[in-house]
């Protein structure tokens, strides 16, 4: 019997060495996506014109790294904080652990040469080699054309520098372990051609990371079969969001949508056409999509999204995108 006892003790202590090892190499081995690349861009004007043009209207970069204004309709960013960072992300929204984005203005970023940029878009991993929380989804923007991430590096060069000192995210067990398995080496595509709509609608699906939104996810992970149908949650003060199904399903997504309906959605909210964003209180309808950004997309684009998305397999999945919610302390005077 205590040849059992022992054998026994000795087969737990080998597994708890190999766990305490595999721990070890996940916290302190990984990420492991290489070194920053040997890179210096020399921008020319076209190359910082259309990194503005993705960073605000494709990519969306300023929806995360600037202060949004949620007194307004989808919380339009404000001009005068474009690229400062801190953006707070919380477990009270869902995610594991606190998040912040970064300043990405040369005060933030100016110290950082143009290879630590690059890898830190496109692989996850930031200067000091520490891994990026996918908040900001550098999973999809691995698969960009490099042309298009060196014009946004380009042009976040150009940005107002701003002093933001801003917190050290924090992710909560186990995804503190897990966090630094995410970040992958790019897979980099070549940008099609305007003219392959059904191509390039898919390119810029996936670099815009509709998905990331679009798509229900259990424990941080994609529901299977529930591709782009929606119903994200999103809690903000006085109401629950959710993402919105845009399968080509015919009634609950966009299969009965004309390419000028979808189009004319977006532009309905373009600031350059004269749109202002009404005020909206706690409580009140709102919604996390910055259609001020993706509103000043070109129709060429926008159109190429169409394209693509209505060749998305169906998904029967209606979706309230807003629900009003009594805060805590409204519940409580109700009692």
């Amino acid at each position: 019997m205590k040849k059992v006892v022992r054998i026994i003790g000795i087969g737990l202590a080998v597994i708890l060495v190999c766990v305490a090892g595999l721990l070890t190499f996940v916290k302190f081995g990984l990420p492991n996506v290489g070194e920053a690349p040997n890179l210096k861009i020399r921008a020319t004007a076209a190359q910082i014109e259309r990194g503005r043009y993705l960073a605000n209207h494709v990519n969306a970069c300023m929806d995360c790294h600037s202060t949004r204004d949620w007194s307004r309709f989808a919380g339009p960013p404000i001009a005068s904080t474009l690229g400062k960072g801190g953006d707070r992300f919380g477990p009270e929204m869902g995610f594991p652990g606190t998040f912040y984005s970064r300043n990405i203005t040369p005060a933030g970023i100016g110290n950082w040469t143009d290879g630590e940029v690059f890898r830190a878009i496109t692989s996850g991993v930031s200067r000091d080699g520490h891994a990026l929380f996918p908040v900001m989804p550098h999973p999809a923007y691995g698969h960009m054309d490099v042309e298009d991430v060196k014009s946004i590096i380009a042009y976040v060069r150009t940005l107002q520098p701003i002093k933001n000192d801003i917190p050290a995210s924090e992710a909560e067990f186990p995804m503190n372990f897990i966090l630094n398995t995410i970040p992958q080496k790019p897979d980099f595509q070549t940008r099609p051609d305007t003219t392959d709509a059904l191509a390039y609608g898919k390119y810029l699906v996936t670099v815009a990371a509709c998905s990331d939104c679009h798509t229900k996810r259990d424990k941080g992970e994609p529901v299977a079969g529930m591709e782009f149908a929606g119903g994200s949650e999103f809690a903000m003060p006085g109401a629950m969001i959710r993402s919105a199904n845009i399968t080509s399903d015919s009634e609950t997504g966009l299969g009965r949508w004309t390419k000028e309906a979808f189009i004319a959605r977006f532009k309905a909210h373009d600031p350059a056409k004269g749109y202002v964003p009404h005020a909206v209180k706690p409580g009140q309808k709102q919604t996390l999509m910055p259609w001020t950004m993706y509103a000043g997309m070109n129709e060429t684009d926008l159109g190429a999204i169409y394209t693509y998305l209505k060749t998305i397999k169906p998904v029967h999945n209606k979706v309230e995108t807003f629900t009003a919610q009594a805060s805590t302390s409204q519940a409580i005077a109700a009692k």
